[in-house]
């Protein structure tokens, strides 16, 4: 293989000459996901997803098995030093296999369709996926992780072992597999394609998702009763609209109960920002020790949305400790983000384990704090004689600062400088560990969601550095990964890869109207409209409505899925269908609006439809049901520093269904004027900056005192109840 790399490159295999040298390489070191290059170097003859893989396996008759996962998943980087590190195993699968190698970051369409085939046969999923194909990529067997042999972790049946039997078979019960393919293929294409509905939604659908989250409550714990605990299972910016728009008390409760756990458990990173993947446990205690970059975009904006609810002070200390922890630990040297880090860590004996990076012992925590300090910081994190993961400590905070505080004779601002000093210095002996390995490589969908929890911070807590760090990051998009007036769907190496899918244009196109609110630069929304007449040409469904995950000239799949489900992510659907809600009040086109009923109908539209299953979606129903305010700020030419009295009143409240534009006389109105027909004709009246509150073209008086403009905005339209639903 010609492809070289540079000198710091080492093989990840346990397959090595005496000088150094791997013994076995595969097609996959011609590739750029890390992903795929940690297999590089496997026994196994690893084929990256294509036409290659399936074309031998249909001239050499043999099935394909196909291994989805990705870099910083625990269980896959078990089942790849169990499996296919194993010669034996390895020489089987050669033999008899053609084995295919997917990163399911870079390819969520073929991650996607495969799932569903796992789920259908096994009643659920995950990662590593283990699916059997025949050579026209139907699926006919499939699981998740295989412990390599029998008796191995309690298993009856090992990977070898299914192998074989799985290939006799392939050869010796053609039919049978052929017809298990069949009705697979059919049931994905089913599920990836629902059926449009007939009407709009209303106001029940609200209801009925708040009425399920409160029968499924933790009222111990805050989130879904039950374990693993995911921070997507309760969708809390979904409860503070509920309780915007009703006065429910519960609702709020409910979110502030489980951003509150979230944060007080061993999910959260205390010693250095960010969140964990999930919590194995009920308690958000112990955690899987991933970090995935759009898990803490989401949980930024959850914890945005709290402070200004609920004027905590800790859920913005929570939201500027993750955006610290991006910029620290996420962050590319040209201002992109990277995408996660590993669960697994090296200890000082050499051995991988499992979240030895981010926990302590007493005696670590002695070391770099000193006695009298580390007693302080000890008792804050609950670190006794009692160990709570393999030997040592997960910090957490099981006590409320102030209880915590009183018992060591101490104030809570006194208590919360000395965690503060303390955590730095625990972050600087931690880094001295080694890391967690890092994907670095960039992908769009998650960059759209981090630059868009930072331009919502830096507009909500008035803190520049915030929008900078998000313009930097979507500059990076623009330049790299826009290509040919085409998004790409992920950037590493110094080149950009796949065409992106819808995710990636809606997060991104989420993303640039934020932008646009945080800097008041018309350029983000320019482009936002350019983004959005893509996704008309090449994903969306224009009969029946919603859009397809992949665009029409897109590999041609067994399945083109039109994604109908949020996730640990949201569904691009449901991101579209929010841009399009406020591409219509920014530019007053009804196409826009038809454009998103078309995608409500699709989803919400038939008496069975699911609204937990779409929690994301909810907000834009809640957008569509209520009546968004469009706020238009206007400043005297060169005064533009005078909105700034209008944008204090606005951040201290939640007004999520609104859009927001900030303005000076001059070029800027002209070039606003063009574009956002609402701010036409708005002057700053007597050379004063003025407020203009404006809903469906009925304005409010013009307000040239922050007090009036308060008052303006901070009128809500009640949610119908159930009856007049």
């Amino acid at each position: 293989m010609k492809k070289q790399r540079d000198t710091a490159y080492r093989p990840r295999t346990r397959h090595i000459h005496p000088d150094g040298a791997p013994k076995y390489t595969n097609r996959l070191f011609l590739e750029s996901s890390p992903y795929l290059l940690q297999h590089a170097h496997n026994p196994v003859n690893w084929y990256p997803w294509g036409d290659e893989a399936f074309e031998t396996a249909k001239k050499q008759n043999r099935p394909v098995l196909l291994s989805v996962g990705y870099s910083t998943c625990h269980w896959c980087h078990v089942m790849e030093e169990e499996s296919f590190e194993d010669e034996e195993i390895a020489r089987y699968m050669n033999t008899h296999y053609i084995a295919v190698k997917v990163d399911r970051e870079e390819r969520p369409d073929i991650d996607s369709i495969y799932m569903n085939a796992v789920q259908a046969i096994t009643g659920r999923g995950g990662w590593p996926m283990t699916v059997w194909l025949t050579p026209d990529r139907k699926p006919f067997y499939g699981g998740t992780y295989f412990p390599a042999r029998d008796g191995d972790r309690g298993t009856t049946m090992g990977f070898l072992t299914l192998l074989t039997k799985i290939n006799e078979m392939y050869h010796a019960q053609p039919d049978r597999v052929e017809q298990a393919g069949r009705q697979l293929t059919d049931i994905i294409r089913e599920k990836h394609h629902p059926k449009a509905g007939d009407g709009l939604p209303t106001a029940s659908l609200l209801h009925q998702a708040v009425d399920y989250y409160k029968k499924a409550f933790d009222p111990d714990n805050g989130g879904i009763a039950g374990s693993p605990k995911f921070p997507s299972t309760m969708p809390v910016r979904v409860l503070f609209r509920y309780y915007r728009r009703t006065g429910d008390e519960d609702a709020l409760r409910m979110a502030r109960a489980t951003l509150d756990s979230m944060a007080a458990g061993g999910m959260y990173d205390h010693v250095g920002g960010g969140f964990h993947r999930y919590s194995t446990d009920e308690k958000w205690l112990v955690p899987h020790f991933e970090k995935m970059l759009y898990d803490n975009a989401l949980l930024a904006m959850d914890y945005l949305e709290a402070w200004q609810v609920t004027g905590d002070a800790a859920f913005k200390r929570i939201t500027r400790d993750i955006l610290r922890y991006v910029k620290r630990d996420m962050t590319s040297p040209e201002g992109a983000f990277f995408s996660a880090t590993d669960a697994d860590s090296l200890t000082p004996a050499g051995h991988s384990e499992e979240g030895y990076f981010f926990t302590w012992t007493p005696e670590e925590m002695e070391m770099v704090l000193g006695a009298e300090r580390a007693k302080i910081v000890k008792t804050v994190y609950a670190v006794g004689e009692t160990p709570n993961f393999e030997g040592r400590h997960i910090l957490h905070t099981p006590k409320a600062v102030e209880n915590v505080a009183e018992s060591l004779g101490m104030t809570p601002e006194s208590l919360l400088s000395v965690v503060e000093e303390s955590k730095e210095l625990l972050y600087k002996e931690r880094s001295r560990r080694p890391p967690p390995l890092r994907d670095e490589k960039i992908l769009t969908a998650w960059n759209g969601l981090m630059i868009s929890a930072h331009a919502r911070a830096g507009l909500i807590l008035g803190e520049p550095q915030y929008t900078d760090r998000a313009v930097r990051a979507a500059r990076f998009v623009l330049e790299h990964l826009y290509l040919r007036n085409r998004l790409y769907r992920s950037y590493k190496d110094g080149r950009a890869n796949h065409k992106a899918f819808l995710e990636d244009y809606a997060f991104f196109t989420a993303a640039l109207l934020d932008l646009f609110e945080a800097s008041h630069d018309i350029a983000w929304l320019e482009k936002a409209i350019v983004l959005d007449s893509e996704l008309i040409t090449r994903f969306e469904d224009q009969k029946n409505g919603g859009f397809f995950m992949a665009g029409d000239d897109h590999e041609n799949l067994i399945a083109r899925e039109k994604p109908g489900y949020d996730g640990a992510e949201p569904s691009g659907n449901s991101v579209a269908a929010l841009n399009l809600l406020r591409l219509a009040e920014y530019t007053a086109d009804t196409r826009y609006l038809k454009r998103a009923e078309k995608v409500f109908t699709t989803f919400f539209g038939r008496s069975e439809s699911s609204p937990i299953a779409l929690s994301h979606m909810l907000l834009a129903l809640d957008f569509y049901l209520d009546s968004p305010k469009s706020i238009a700020i206007v400043t005297p030419t060169g005064k533009k520093d005078d909105a700034e009295k209008f944008l204090q009143a606005f951040r201290e409240q939640f007004i999520p269904n609104r859009i927001l534009a900030v303005t000076t006389e001059g070029e800027e109105l002209n070039a606003h004027s063009k574009r956002i027909p609402y701010v036409r004709e708005k002057l700053a009246i007597n050379g004063t900056a003025t407020a203009f509150v404006c809903i469906r073209g009925n304005c409010e008086l013009p307000a040239s005192d922050p007090a009036r403009f308060a008052r303006q905005i901070s009128e809500v339209e009640k949610l119908p109840d159930v009856e007049h639903g």
